[in-house]
């Protein structure tokens, strides 16, 4: 087995694995705050989603963009040195969490106005209830930072594994808690009622998880070949050479986040009314189910070899590992999207207290949908980007993105009615992924020339070819499914067992279809599996 098959199996086997739990655990999120909200006063999830999602909001402002497209292969440059980087990643540790810990307790003080700035559309009774949730989720930035930091010096020594598997400590540790809170205090919706014992329960135990994921990767720390100390003399770090290429990532970060600040507070004023903040959280957190398990897993160990490709100067090897990228991405991406539209009510209905409601659901979720294969495959080109150590043309495609988003949000709000909401703002995020593609494409080929991706562009003509005949087989099943049985969205099990039915139909009716057409990334696809299901 090659050295990026094997690192490739162990990042999807622990990425599938935590996916899993965490499902699992926003099940169980979702069934002590419902997601769409049936009352006047309803809104409770909502409440939670805008402070669970601050410190995400904020750590991606301040290091995550620079954790992902420059510290990687800078270390990797670091490990040409005669202690082989541990004096460099001394210096990165000890800047880092101190740099986090410092936001973190402005990030606390600053609690109400973040509030203000992203729920500014809550009711007093949900902004209040926002506020109680905030100041128990904000420390997560701290541990957040920490389990990236820690997690891209180990991907950047090729240590992939405990990166991809410690979420899952996170999501026991969350499904516990949550559990606890239903036997506690039950089912609660409304965004009245809550007692301070309340809201310890259930954002500590979110915050406990986070510690736990942080911690996790500590275990593992000897394999990465390091020896660190703290080390507050950060001159030699190469600040300036990584401020200049981080000044452009930190800027691309934030403007995609002030986009993300228009959508949530125009989507907030759905509120108690429909699909709103939790709606539109849980339906990116499916979509963002197989984006994770197959990107991730496939893209994390391809990003350190472009990297390590650009500093030999060896371009043919680059285009060579970015066609194979593509092709191996494509293949697995068409197949579960065919999946999720085919199975998209019993998924929907898993995450909400009906068939009414998880239709409302399942339109916010088909928005999202739209864009899946373009995010993608747009993913392994901003890799290429960062491998070159280029920030600033990802920059520019990403404002691009990122002014479409918050345009078609203030469109979505003042064009259509308010059940809609979060329908349109995320179909105009779909559309705007779409044009960053394409942007990102034409940039990328100015850069370095021809990409060499004719080929995986015949595999994804093909696959797309197995996918549209293999989704309707996996419709025709759960129209089946409905009319004999009509069981599929009446309950959470039937909903999971009946999605469960229709997605694996489809695949292997995809599955049959490659086979059919001679695909030759199918057995490239069949090995991974088989090294995947081995890990």
């Amino acid at each position: 087995m090659s050295g990026i098959g094997r690192a490739g199996a162990v990042v999807a086997a622990g990425t599938l694995t935590s996916r899993i739990t965490g499902l699992v655990r926003n099940i169980v999120l979702a069934a002590a705050l419902p997601v769409i909200a049936t009352s006047a006063t309803g809104g409770a999830a909502d409440a939670f989603a805008i402070a669970n999602q601050l410190p995400n909001n904020i750590y991606a402002i301040i290091s995550s963009g620079l954790l992902a497209g420059v510290i990687v292969p800078q270390i990797i440059q670091a490990a040409k040195h005669r202690d082989g980087g541990s004096a460099f990643v001394s210096k990165l540790l000890t800047l880092g969490i101190t740099a986090l810990f410092v936001t973190t307790v402005i990030a606390v003080v600053a609690a109400p106005l973040l509030v203000v700035a992203f729920g500014s559309r809550l009711g007093p009774e949900a902004s209040a209830l926002t506020l109680a949730f905030a100041y128990w989720c904000l420390p997560q930035l701290l541990f957040y930072g920490m389990y990236a930091l820690l997690g891209e010096i180990l991907n950047a020594r090729g240590v992939f594994g405990p990166f991809a598997w410690s979420p899952i400590v996170n999501n026991i540790v969350s499904i516990i808690g949550f559990v606890v809170f239903i036997w506690l205090f039950g089912v609660q919706e409304d965004v009245v009622g809550w007692t301070p014992t309340m809201v310890a329960v259930i954002a500590g135990t979110a915050t406990a998880g986070i510690i736990a994921q942080a911690g996790v990767l500590l275990l593992f720390w000897r394999r990465a070949g390091l020896h660190v100390r703290p080390d507050f003399h950060w001159r030699g770090i190469g600040l300036r050479h990584i401020g200049r290429l981080a000044g452009w990532t930190f800027l691309m970060v934030v403007v995609g986040q002030l986009a993300g600040l228009v959508q949530t507070t125009l989507v907030s004023a759905a509120s108690s009314a429909g699909a709103s903040v939790a709606a539109m959280s849980y339906a990116w957190l499916v979509f963002m189910l197989p984006f994770s398990v197959i990107v991730l897993s496939i893209g994390t160990p391809y990003f350190t070899r472009l990297s390590e490709h650009v500093a030999t100067g060896r371009p043919d090897a680059l285009r060579a590992d970015l066609d194979a990228a593509t092709r191996t991405i494509g293949i697995f991406m068409v197949g579960a999207l065919a999946a999720i539209v085919a199975a998209i009510l019993p998924i929907s209905r898993v995450f909400t207290t009906g068939p009414q409601t998880a239709a409302t659901f399942a339109w916010v979720l088909a928005a999202y949908l739209v864009a899946l294969l373009p995010l993608s495959f747009q993913f392994v080109l901003q890799r290429t980007f960062y491998a070159h150590q280029d920030t600033r043309t990802p920059f520019v495609f990403t404002l691009v993105q990122a002014v479409l988003v918050a345009s078609t949000a203030i469109t979505a709000y003042l064009v259509l009615p308010v059940e809609y909401l979060a329908v349109g703002i995320a179909l105009g995020q779909s559309l705007a992924n779409i044009v960053q593609l394409i942007l990102a494409v034409v940039l990328l080929r100015r850069k370095i020339g021809p990409l060499g991706l004719g080929g995986a562009v015949r595999g994804i003509v093909r696959f797309v070819i197995a996918g549209i005949p293999a989704c309707a087989a996996g419709w025709g099943v759960s129209l089946l499914m409905a009319r004999v049985w009509g069981w599929t969205i009446e309950t959470v099990p039937a909903a999971l067992l009946g999605g469960a039915i229709i997605g694996l139909a489809t695949l292997v009716v995809y599955v049959l279809l490659l086979a059919v057409l001679r695909a030759p990334e199918l057995g490239t696809a069949v090995r991974a599996v088989r090294r995947i299901l081995g890990r």
